[in-house]
């Protein structure tokens, strides 16, 4: 269960880092999502990623909303700050927190139904206000918690569990991160930690706003023939919530890719995965060049997987804003209060 902590207890050879710490310093509580679920790889490599990174976790803020995606944070960084907000709403939650406390490191989690659904306009306003977060989604295009269903991130053409086809346009978070002015946009794959560390370790230390979209198969709702119309599809609504399921356990999909490579990944229900690795050669400072290179390989059915986009001049909302240096929680009632004389100025200013 959740609240299952791990042993405290390390072995005295572990490895620490220049702060002292282990890399078990980094791990949470005991997980409780499916055996083989991609999301347990994206913990995994967030907790390499700072421990990498010499970060004290007392200084990590991390965030989510509703959703398989949005209980991971309580699998990763035990030590740090948390705040599970209500669906979709992660994003305005942490743009406040880092108003307030601009000391902090933030973590964005969240998921593609979370972001892509009743948080869109929520993931589309942090990213271009430039919020300095790293926005991680874990995008597995379904609704894990709720038996399966299509979220906004499903491919056109794409079937369910029960064979229904998905007829609906799909919503490209990395698409509208490039477009919305994100300064740091990369997709990764859950199953590539060689590449999905190093993608959160430069989210974590970029200067604006990062995201990250990571496809994470589901392995309890694959592809399944079926129809919503058929008598088999009806006795399973009406059993749904009184009958037992069973998950069997499955190893976790695993894929290594030289640059420019294309491979093709068999997922646990037989179907096919294409992911590209980008050239070592791709410019990833050129934002219209990162969108049609996506859209481009994206019409020939590849998911194009690295840093597509960064800039390394970036700024955030502190410097849009011109906040003080010193975090706003940490100011005293003589900065804030300055009196009447100052408010009669800044009122006049004003008129």
């Amino acid at each position: 269960m959740t609240y299952i902590a791990k042993p405290r207890l390390h072995h005295p050879t572990l490895e620490t880092n220049k702060v002292g710490y282990t890399r078990r310093d980094y791990e949470g509580k005991v997980s409780t999502l499916c055996a083989g679920c991609g999301h347990d790889s994206i913990s995994a490599a967030i907790v390499q990623a700072c421990w990498e990174l010499d970060i004290e976790p007392h200084r990590v803020a991390k965030l989510s909303g509703i959703g398989c995606s949005s209980k991971t944070p309580d699998y990763f960084l035990g030590a740090s700050h948390g705040f599970n907000t209500v669906h979709g709403r992660m994003p305005s939650v942490l743009t406040g927190a880092n108003l307030a406390n601009r000391e902090l490191l933030y973590l964005g989690v969240s998921g593609d139904g979370d972001s892509a659904s009743i948080g869109l306009g929520q993931f589309a306003h942090a990213m271009r206000r430039g919020v300095r977060m790293a926005y991680i989604v874990e995008n597995n295009g379904v609704y894990g918690l709720t038996k399966g269903q299509f979220s906004a991130t499903a491919d056109s053409g794409s079937k369910s569990k029960k064979g229904v086809v998905n007829h609906d346009s799909p919503v490209d978070l990395v698409a509208m991160a490039l477009q919305l002015g994100a300064t740091y946009v990369a997709r990764g794959f859950s199953g590539n930690k060689d590449q999905l560390v190093p993608l959160v370790k430069g989210a974590i230390t970029h200067g604006g706003a990062a995201f990250i979209d990571v496809v994470s198969p589901c392995v309890a709702f694959n592809n399944h023939p079926g129809s919503t119309k058929s008598y088999d599809y009806i006795r399973e609504h009406n059993e749904a919530v009184s009958r037992i399921d069973f998950i069997s356990g499955r190893d976790e999909i695993t894929v290594a890719y030289a640059p420019g490579e294309v491979v093709d990944v068999r997922q646990h229900d037989g179907t096919i995965l294409r992911l590209r690795s980008l050239h070592s050669d791709y410019d990833p400072t050129d934002r219209y060049a990162a969108m049609a290179y996506m859209q481009h390989h994206q019409a020939r059915g590849e998911i194009v997987t690295g840093l597509l986009y960064v800039d390394p001049l970036a700024t955030d909302l502190h410097t849009a804003l011109n906040t003080s240096d010193k975090p706003l929680n940490a100011l005293g009632p003589d900065t804030l209060c300055p009196g009447a004389v100052a408010l009669s100025k800044i009122n006049a200013a004003l008129r």
